[in-house]
């Protein structure tokens, strides 16, 4: 009996691009072009006459049917994977995917990574973050690394380090600050999500703090380092990022104030996750050690 099979790359663009919920991303993924996937997802909706996606400015949807399709073409993909591993073993590379907040990952780990890879040069690995919602699925995550109280569920979390912040400033605005009030007279970069940041900075310090003070919001700490460096203001960051900051010449650290936080970074992997590797726990005893 003959069937009615589709083009396996076909299925492969389908399935990445609606996990994604990007075209580009999928071909990033893929390593084609955004125009190759995009034209084998159309292939794949002329064959059966109808759409399977719904094209957005920014993202991607699955059309019903999309929605109905996806979960047997994913399953019949890691159905040949797990069958085609396990009849000739594993691929010659492997892929450990780590999860970071945007800051850690491009601030801290990103400059880090080259170590890794000379310590274990036949093991690739992928950084991701949460930039865009539903970007990646945490079935698809090794190792998470999260900020927080040691607690999630789901997970085994293990405590890397205490965190501290201190406060940084452009290099040539050093000399202009010299105590906790001195902050006040320069514009003060608030990172959102770190509400209480400024007000411990000036309880410590004895000093009253009034939020009004704070004009510049930002979402991320690379912003507010950006900020900081072109001389726009003082913020307050995590004290690893400020020390490598410092070090290149980008921000200075202007008095010796240290808050220690009530959080921590920890490295967490699913509760019973039965696909840990070598390869990750490889990646996973690397970064308790580099991680002061």
């Amino acid at each position: 009996m003959g069937y009615r099979l589709p083009n396996l790359n076909w299925l492969r663009a389908f399935e990445c691009a609606a996990r994604l919920r990007s075209f580009t991303a999928a071909a990033e993924e893929l390593n084609l072009t955004q125009a190759a996937v995009s034209h084998q997802i159309r292939s794949l909706e002329s064959m059966f006459g109808v759409q399977l996606f719904i094209r957005r400015s920014r993202t991607l949807d699955l059309t019903d049917m999309g929605k109905a399709y996806l979960p047997s073409v994913r399953g019949a993909i890691e159905e040949l994977a797990f069958s085609t591993q396990g009849l000739f073993g594993p691929p010659t590379r492997n892929t450990v995917t780590v999860r970071a907040p945007i800051s850690l990952g491009v601030l801290w780990l990103a400059p880090r990574l080259k170590r890794f890879r000379r310590q274990y040069p036949g093991i690739d690995v992928r950084v991701v973050s949460e930039i865009w919602a539903d970007s990646i699925t945490d079935r698809d995550v090794d190792v998470d690394i999260r900020l927080g109280s040691g607690a999630w569920a789901g997970y085994r979390a293990q405590r890397l380090a205490d965190e501290s912040i201190v406060p940084v400033c452009a290099p040539g605005a050093r000399e202009t600050i010299r105590s906790v009030a001195d902050l006040k007279d320069r514009e003060m970069v608030h990172i959102l999500g770190f509400e209480d940041h400024w007000a411990k900075c000036f309880s410590n310090a004895g000093l009253d703090y009034d939020p009004a003070l704070v004009g510049l919001s930002v979402d991320t700490t690379l912003a507010a380092v950006e900020i900081v460096a072109a001389d726009g203001g003082v913020a307050l960051i995590l004290k690893r990022f400020a020390v490598d900051l410092s070090r290149a010449g980008r921000v200075a650290i202007p008095i010796p104030l240290e808050i220690q936080l009530d959080q921590a970074h920890h490295m967490l992997v699913p509760a019973a996750d039965v696909r840990l590797s070598a390869d990750v726990d490889r990646f996973k005893t690397w970064l308790s050690s580099v991680y002061e």
